[in-house]
């Protein structure tokens, strides 16, 4: 989980984009990574082979305060978003402090959504992680798009435990920071 570097007087924690393909979390990590300030930022890191991509980069948020002393930094991740980069799903799970499920609100994509969110089962399960103990949250994105979903209605198909839940358009920023600032409070709650 979450790494201490005594050095700098910093506690390092994970979050995770988790969702379907082309469901806007390399969008919502674009829109963090524009609107974070130079200096509190590191580069945004793209790991991409032919066929997958891969984005992380890490902030350090002034509004979060400190824990026991020690500033809090963020690394964000976005996983592959097709189901058959398994191994690189799970593999960036690993030591994971929160999660953000990014749901495509497209009726067309319900059923990625349930696929996405039975594979996150999974994978926590081959480490032993527990989703009612993770900070998590659910995005609902492209609430701008024609032919969406009812929010109830993803709700009843996603989140059947009732985390904090948003609806979001992420290439216009909304529901971006607010997904992203209940997630951070929750890991640094789990921190003291």
């Amino acid at each position: 989980m979450s790494m201490i570097n005594y050095a700098s007087r910093e506690i390092n924690c994970k979050l995770v984009y988790y969702g379907t393909g082309l469901g806007g979390k390399t969008t919502n990590l674009e829109y963090i990574y524009s609107r974070v300030k130079p200096d509190t930022k590191g580069k945004m890191i793209s790991l991409a082979t032919e066929t997958e991509r891969t984005l992380f980069f890490d902030f350090l948020p002034i509004d979060l305060g400190e824990v026991r002393g020690f500033k809090t930094r963020f690394h964000l991740y976005t996983v592959p978003g097709q189901v058959y980069y398994n191994a690189s799903r799970r593999l960036i799970l690993k030591g994971v402090d929160g999660l953000i499920f990014v749901a495509d609100s497209q009726v067309t994509r319900a059923e990625a959504n349930i696929e996405a969110m039975h594979n996150l089962y999974e994978n926590l399960e081959t480490y032993g992680y527990d989703l009612q103990t993770i900070p998590f949250a659910i995005q609902y994105n492209k609430r701008d798009m024609p032919n969406t979903m009812a929010v109830e209605e993803l709700r009843a198909q996603i989140n059947p435990m009732g985390v904090p839940d948003f609806e979001a358009v992420a290439i216009e920023g909304s529901g971006v920071f607010e997904t992203l600032q209940t997630v951070s409070k929750l890991v640094v709650q789990n921190l003291n």
